[in-house]
């Protein structure tokens, strides 16, 4: 039976021969229309009829192939040669031994594909398209076969890997896998050749064909030279920035399977495990999720083939006390790929992290979180590495490089012992204070167990609290990362934060001090609240009256040698304003540093900035100074030895300045209410002709509340004073009359009113008259002001004047009345002093 089948098969091929032998004759037809025919009848014989295998091989290797090859090659139709490409796909796809062809196919597609020098392409891309599929065939179909033709093959791709058609690109990158599957103990020699063009298509416009370059370089790799491994990472490294997806997937696959079956991939693993690890961060879950699942095969692959070198570790080894929260730890495999490998990886990772693209800095930072994760306390070797470059890019302008450094600091803190990460953290601080060092140290705080930080515990807020660290700068993003040192220590530490409470708050204090931080002081209160509240106290006021001595020696220490630059004045107003009523139970401390400092001969500006304090705290002295009711006890002290000194009339702006301050002292001590009938006469025959001469000073504030401080005095003791005082004191009043400010000649009539109600008797009145008389005639001229706020004030005035001489009163009334532009007043006040003697 197989004698009559092969019979038949012959039967059938000279059958179809013959019905070929005329067609086949027309090919060499010059016209056009003749060539199509026969293409399309040899097709109807051929392709439309059934054909067993044995048959069509017979006809297509010995009668077709030859023909068809030299259409395809040099018939200038382009549908002709459509029409022979798609016949001999047609042939090879059904042949049974296809390699039979290879002698006369091959050296076709290579002229057709890649001519020589002058010679042309196929100029239509579609059958550029059509005749790369052709060689896609044949690899598929001859594989080993191939091998003496692999060159040519290479030649055909090196050309059609950058073909302008974007179709013909794809289907050379499957050609170029397929080559090196088909024949991989050949193609290693000749991969390299096809390295550049990929490289030159990696970037294409289209994402398809970047995809299908990656692939087929991963294939051409892993079956070719591995050496060629140098020459692609680059650019398989810029694809992780690729904005589409489907292309970083491509290139964690490919560094995914690189790691897993490359032959060399341990010369490697320095290279590609970056690559790998670049793509946890990945913004799509999927991508995220295969980078992941290859990490963990790569890790077992690595401990199987290692097992030996790790079976200590394997049997002994135990997970970390402290590991950091929400954190998986990785496999061994692929902690000990990274540590391995780390001294490698880390220089050229710690320059792309301050590379001048963002988006390098930023995938960089993410990467150098991964590694130490992974890496553990073997960070301990590089420590001076990872510091230096972390101290650069925590200055980064992009918040999420910053972000991720932190996090790589927060690492350090976890793995690092503190005796060696703190040492090299505060040599560097000391040395030259940073912010960038103050925040890697608040980091590493942040991450470092509470029991391994406690013995360092002192030393740390030693170190913060020295004046050459949190007094290096006034700088705000210094102060802020001082603040974030603090915060960290008081969240780790907890409850061990009593034993240096003092020094983080000095600290604190010394951030509130600074003018230009004015921001930071609601978070400076709330990390006191939070020192307070891990001791067990009730808030940040309980803080300062735990510290309130050694703080006030503290800043007292050289208040001697103060002047306006003073850190410790800053330092002295933040305790003292702050601190609510603490501040009265450290009375005599404060008082002291005020009586020296506030002397004529020191610092003008340092005065000025100590009388407002002063007069800060006088304002609410029962919530301040005196929430003890001591500060009677320093009246002398304050009146004498304080202000006294400082309202005596110097030149110059800032003593005027200062002056006012001193007035606004007295002012603020009067208006408190704390003092006496018997206090304020001791404070009149102290101060009374220095706040007399205060009333002609160039400051409205000052004139305001010398007027003010004069009107209460005379109220309260006015009736004690003899009668030269009384003298002395009116004129000055009467020019206040005139002062340009409004205000000031309400209260300067509001102290003459009181001055009238001071002379006591019969006597007094007549000794005093002809300066009543001359108050009269003056007070009646300003009585005609233009203001009526002050026009009703001086009618107060003079009718509480009038019960001394009513009769010499109406007199003047009388003599100027028809002068008067608002008689309506003179009328009242005659009306009343008629009222009082009835």
């Amino acid at each position: 039976m197989a004698e009559d089948g092969a019979l038949g098969d012959r039967r059938r091929v000279a059958e179809v021969v013959q019905a070929l032998g005329r067609h086949l004759g027309s090919l060499q037809e010059p016209g056009r229309d003749a060539r199509l025919r026969a293409l399309r009848a040899i097709r109807a014989e051929v392709q439309e009829r059934p054909l067993s295998a044995p048959v069509l091989q017979e006809v297509f290797a010995k009668q077709l192939l030859r023909p068809l090859v030299r259409c395809l090659v040099g018939d200038p139709a382009e549908r002709c040669r459509e029409l022979a490409v798609q016949l001999t796909y047609h042939g090879l796809s059904h042949s049974v031994r296809p390699a039979e062809g290879l002698p006369c196919l091959l050296p076709a597609l290579a002229q057709r594909l890649s001519p020589p020098q002058g010679q042309s392409q196929e100029p239509c891309e579609e059958l550029r398209l059509a005749l790369i599929q052709l060689l896609g065939l044949v690899l598929e179909l001859c594989g080993t076969a191939l091998a003496p033709y692999l060159p040519e093959v290479i030649h055909i791709l090196q050309a059609t890997l950058l073909d302008p058609y974007p179709e013909v690109k794809r289907e050379s990158c499957r050609c170029a896998a397929a080559s090196a599957r088909a024949m991989p103990e050949h193609f290693h020699m000749h991969s390299e050749f096809l390295i550049k063009p990929l490289m030159q298509t990696v970037s294409h416009q289209h994402f398809r064909v970047r995809v299908a370059v990656i692939q087929a370089t991963g294939t051409v790799i892993q079956f070719g030279n591995g050496k060629s491994v140098d020459d692609v990472l680059s650019h398989l490294a810029q694809r992780l920035f690729d904005e589409i997806p489907q292309v970083r997937q491509a290139v964690t696959s490919v560094v995914g399977e690189w790691l897993l079956h490359l032959r060399d991939r341990y010369s490697y693993f320095h290279k590609l495990i970056p690559l790998l690890l670049s793509s946890f961060t990945d913004e799509m879950p999927e991508n995220k999720q295969l980078a992941v699942s290859y990490w963990k095969r790569i890790g077992l692959q690595w401990e199987k083939e290692n097992e030996e070198d790790l079976k200590d570790k394997l049997d002994f080894y135990s997970a970390p006390s402290h590991y950091p929260e929400g954190l998986v730890r990785p496999e061994l495999g692929c902690r000990e790929l990274v540590t391995r490998n780390l001294s490698k990886i880390l220089p050229g990772l710690c320059h792309d992290v301050t590379d001048w693209v963002e988006g390098t800095r930023i995938k960089a930072s993410q990467l150098l979180f991964i590694l130490l994760l992974h890496a553990e306390d073997h960070i301990t070797q590089h420590m001076e590495l990872l510091l230096r470059t972390l101290y650069r890019v925590c200055l980064d302008e992009d918040n999420n490089v910053v972000r991720n450094c932190v996090k790589a600091a927060e690492l350090i803190g976890t793995f690092v012992n503190p005796k060696v990460s703190l040492k090299l953290l505060v040599s560097a601080l000391e040395k030259t204070p940073m912010p960038s060092y103050l925040m890697i140290l608040a980091a590493v705080i942040r991450g470092c167990p509470r029991q391994v930080l406690k013995p360092h515990l002192s030393y740390l807020a030693n170190t913060l609290s020295q004046p050459e660290i949190c007094q290096r700068s006034e700088e705000i993003f210094y102060m802020e990362q001082l603040l974030c040192c603090v915060q960290a220590i008081t969240e780790v530490c907890q409850e061990d934060c009593k034993e240096t409470s003092l020094q983080l708050m000095k600290v604190l204090v010394t951030i509130m001090a600074i003018p230009r931080a004015e921001h930071l002081n609601e978070k400076v209160e709330e990390s006191m609240c939070s020192l307070a509240q891990v001791q067990h106290l009730s808030g940040f006021l309980d803080l300062y009256k735990q510290h309130i001595d050694q703080l006030m020696e503290w800043v007292s220490v050289s208040h001697d040698r103060w002047n306006c630059y003073s850190p410790e004045l800053l330092q002295l107003d933040v305790i003292a304003t702050h601190s609510g009523p603490i501040i009265g139970e450290a009375l005599q401390d404060f008082i002291l540093i005020l009586k020296t400092c506030l002397q004529p001969t020191k610092d003008p500006p340092m005065r000025l900035k100590l009388f407002t304090i002063l007069s800060q705290l006088l304002q609410k002295a029962n919530e301040t100074i005196n929430s003890q009711g001591q500060f009677l006890s320093y009246f002398e002290i304050v009146i004498r030895e304080i202000l006294a000194p400082n309202l005596q009339w110097h030149a110059g702006r800032t003593a005027a300045a200062i002056r006012t301050t001193a007035v606004s002292c007295l002012w603020a001590l009067i208006y408190s209410e704390m003092l006496s009938p018997k206090e304020i006469f001791k404070l009149e025959d102290a101060l009374m002709p220095q706040v007399i001469a205060t009333l002609d000073e160039d400051s409205k504030m000052t004139r305001l509340m010398a007027c003010r401080i004069v009107s209460v005095i005379l109220n309260i003791c006015g009736k004690q004073f003899d009668l030269d005082k009384l003298n002395n004191i009116y004129p000055e009043l009467l020019k206040r009359l005139d002062d340009a400010a409004h205000d000031v000649r309400l209260a300067a009539a509001q102290a003459l009113t009181n001055w009238f109600k001071c002379i006591r008797n019969d006597d007094e009145k007549s000794i005093l008259k002809s300066n009543i008389e001359f108050l009269y005639r003056e007070l009646l001229i300003h009585l005609d002001d233009p203001d009526q706020n002050i026009q009703r004030a001086v009618l107060e005035v003079l009718k509480e004047g009038s019960v001394l001489y009513p009769e010499l009163l109406v007199k003047e009334i009388e003599a100027v009345e028809h002068k008067h532009r608002t008689p309506a007043y003179c009328n009242q006040l005659l009306q009343h002093i008629q009222s009082r003697g009835e």
